[in-house]
């Protein structure tokens, strides 16, 4: 109990420093160990990597669809990123996660009892510095010295940023990368607090056009081909709601499709969840170089890297496994269906 309690500390501590955190979980939404289930619980945070929750959720798909297996009530919770999403999990007030693959690998060392069941998302970040800064960029050498807000330890855009000077000779300790939630680090570098930023969707975006940054290099072309976001599913959830599971992953399949083939809805959904303008999300569609997918496969081998990354970063004390991170039966099912 006393782990729990500052697990949850931490996590509350990190939605009020964020300001993006809509709500958190509290202590009596904990659910009881029973195979009855009424009430799913969802995080997600507010980048367009997750737009697949976000129209499953408008469209009124995650209750509809699991009523019959007795899911009444579904309810969403918003964080600033995967790090605290994977604290609020571990600590039993999330059944299921859109997050990065990143921090599920060092939420599982530790202990989370979780498999990954489908992909989200591929690449879909920028590099971004003040415009004075951009225009003397030319490798990333030129990172040296400066202050970088990005994602906190554990996190995909931490590990992709770390990867990218590690690939390039440039020291992790000649860069100071300041661990900051989507908001803040867009205020830092309106407010030429930061020099730069490495943010997901449409953070990059927002900036260029409020003329605060420009993009100086996209994570694909930092880490091609990325893994990003996926769908993480409890083993409590796997282990004794399997067709619940199956369901879950067919929402997911369906609400990816939906949103490929309706950009402008699923932005303005997006948008009205958010705040930010939908068609300021839009012209964020047309600069990314993400793309939205639901195949896990798509994700193992990169997962895999962000494993040994993380084993070489002292993020996790042993390297994970396909086994450990990916249970890829309910895709292949429903798609064989």
């Amino acid at each position: 109990m006393k782990k729990i309690l500052t697990i949850l500390v931490v996590v509350l501590m990190l939605a009020a420093f964020s300001g993006c955190v809509d709500e958190t979980p509290d202590d009596g939404e904990v659910a009881p160990e029973t195979e009855q289930m009424t009430h799913l619980r969802i995080g997600y945070q507010p980048s367009t990597h997750q737009i697949a929750e976000m129209v499953a959720m408008d469209k009124g798909w995650w209750k509809d669809d699991l009523a019959k297996f007795g899911i009444t009530e579904v309810t969403e919770y918003s964080f600033p990123s995967g790090p605290p999403e994977m604290q609020s999990m571990m600590a039993g007030h999330l059944d299921i996660a859109y997050v990065g693959v990143a921090p599920p690998i060092t939420a599982i060392a530790q202990g989370l009892e979780a498999k990954i069941v489908a992909g989200v998302q591929v690449q879909g970040s920028d590099l971004v510095l003040r415009p004075e800064i951009a225009d003397n960029y030319t490798s990333p050498a030129d990172l040296r010295g400066l202050k970088i807000a990005t994602f906190p330890p554990g996190s995909i855009q931490d590990g992709v940023l770390k990867k990218f000077l590690m690939d390039n000779n440039v020291s992790i300790d000649d860069v100071e990368i300041v661990p900051m939630g989507p908001g803040d680090a867009m205020t830092a570098i309106s407010a030429k607090a930061v020099d730069g930023v490495f943010l997901p969707h449409p953070g990059p975006a927002i900036i260029e056009l409020d003329g605060n940054g420009r993009s100086v290099a996209s994570s694909g072309e930092m880490w091609p081909d990325h893994a990003c976001c996926c769908l993480l599913v409890s083993d409590e959830l796997i282990k004794n709601h399997p067709d619940m599971v199956r369901e879950i992953v067919r929402i997911h399949i369906k609400a990816t499709e939906y949103l490929i083939e309706n950009q402008k809805e699923s932005a303005e959904i997006f948008a009205e969840k958010t705040g930010f303008d939908a068609d300021r999300v839009l012209y964020s569609f047309e600069q990314w170089d993400g793309r939205w997918i639901s195949d896990p496969h798509i994700e193992l081998d990169c997962a895999l890297e962000f494993a040994e990354v993380d084993y070489e970063l002292g993020y996790v004390d042993r390297l994970l496994t396909a086994e450990d991170l990916f249970d890829t039966s309910f895709y292949d099912e429903v798609k064989g269906e």
